[in-house]
């Protein structure tokens, strides 16, 4: 039967109608599409920048990792294992629980950052346009702080041989100084990074028993003939930075002052020899603020074979307006865990810095972004815990009981802070 012109006219209307519709229909998918491939993460324009800015300074060639991450290359074939990390929380390693923003070095990703890495590798890990990668960062291969005014190095060189357990080394390194010295920047460099673990570089001065301290030590009553330490003034290890002071602020180290490097060297299956140093920039004029090292510890513990959760406190009270620049928890191979609590005139009590994962292949010296006050009568208490037993994987030998020593068979409850005293800042201000 044939169809009338209006009939014609409207059949073909509706199929103009559900053409269009079709085509409408199918934008938003197409629109879907190109969104979810514009979303997919790529190692040139969005993975680089985060590897560049937050795992470069290890994971480059002849640093302390393992594998370089600098180039789609390179960091490929570690996809999965970068993924594992990065979702655990194992990399960038950092172990205390603060907010972001509470430690000016804090190395944690923020969540967009974690979240992209994870969809890359979950993506296939894709190279995407090389044309998109930045320009790999800069590393300084020399030292962090600039070229130093002065460099004190080992007397000689020290043979690590290829296999053993090495016992710490402590070297002595006069300073010859023949009068006080101001110091705005100092860092640790150790001449062969292979086959060293960390090193403590202490100060001690003619004729200072103790470092002049804004607090005394309250927990643990020390025993008779304990010798106050020797102030902690650099460290090398990996995750530390060289102390760069701000404009104003130095470190002042006394004439005639001796230094002793504190070692651990491990062997890697190649005999060694290392000559480590220790580079010094003075401080152009005397500062507005100075800033001090210290330590409080507790060395009566004793650690029974198998104890899994030993807990050890120590604590100090300020005798001074002061505030804390820094500090670094310290324990050895049975280290589990760390807390440190302000408790404050008025009853307040605060935990400033908390590590429930202590690592000891991670020595963190962990920098408040903001100092922390700590006003005259506050109390600086401090719990580590240590696990003796056979769980503990590290752990050099379960059924031995625990004292205090240097080795790291042995162990510590030790913590280094860097502080400034108020009084002294105001009265160096005056006209």
């Amino acid at each position: 039967m044939r169809k009338s012109a209006a009939t014609t006219k409207i059949w073909y209307r509706l199929v103009l109608v559900a053409v269009f519709a079709g085509i409408l229909a199918g934008l938003p998918l197409i629109s879907s599409e190109r969104k979810t491939a514009a979303a997919t993460p790529t190692f040139s324009a969005d993975v680089a920048p985060i590897l560049f800015k937050n795992c470069g300074e290890c994971h480059r060639p002849g640093a302390l990792a393992p594998m370089s991450l600098l180039t789609y290359e390179s960091a490929r074939p570690w996809a999965r294992s970068i993924r594992e990390q990065v979702a655990t929380g194992q990399m960038p390693p950092w172990h205390a629980t603060q907010p972001r923003g509470t430690f000016a070095n804090d190395r944690r990703l923020t969540e967009k950052e974690r979240d992209t890495l994870i969809r890359w590798v979950d993506a296939g890990a894709p190279q995407g346009n090389p044309k998109d990668l930045p320009p790999q960062p800069a590393f300084a291969e020399g030292w962090q702080i600039g070229q130093p005014d002065l460099v004190l190095s080992m007397p000689k060189e020290f043979e690590v041989p290829a296999t053993g357990e090495i016992p710490y080394q402590n070297i002595t390194v006069p300073t010859n100084f023949t009068e006080d010295k101001w110091v705005q920047a100092i860092e640790v460099r150790p001449g062969t990074r292979a086959v060293v673990h960390h090193i403590l570089v202490f100060c001690r001065e003619p004729g200072v028993t103790s470092a002049p301290m804004p607090y005394k030590i309250v927990e643990p009553k020390m025993q008779h003939g304990w010798k106050p330490f020797d102030r902690l003034i650099a460290t090398t290890a990996p995750g530390t930075n060289a102390m760069i002071l701000q404009q104003g602020q130095a470190l002042l180290i006394r004439a005639g002052a001796v230094l002793r490097f504190q070692i651990h060297y491990t062997a890697n299956g190649t005999a060694s020899k290392d000559r480590s140093s220790l580079g010094i920039i003075f401080a152009k004029r005397p500062p507005v603020q100075e800033i001090r090292t210290s330590a409080f510890a507790n060395p009566t513990f004793l650690i029974a074979p198998g104890d899994n959760n030993h807990e050890v406190d120590s604590a100090i009270e300020f005798t001074e307006d002061s505030h804390i620049l820094g500090m670094i928890p310290h324990t050895h191979l049975r280290g589990k865990s760390w807390e440190y609590r302000m408790v404050y005139r008025d009853g307040r009590t605060e935990t400033i810095l908390s590590v429930p994962h202590y690592d000891f292949n991670w020595q963190t010296y962990y920098v408040f972004a903001k100092p922390l006050a700590a006003p005259k009568g506050s109390r600086l208490e401090a719990t580590a815990h240590y696990d003796n037993s056979a769980a503990n994987k590290s752990n050099p030998d379960p059924t031995a009981t625990v004292r205090w020593g240097d080795q790291t068979w042995e162990e510590m409850q030790y913590t280094g802070i860097t502080y400034s005293i108020d009084k002294q800042s105001s009265e160096a201000q005056r006209p």
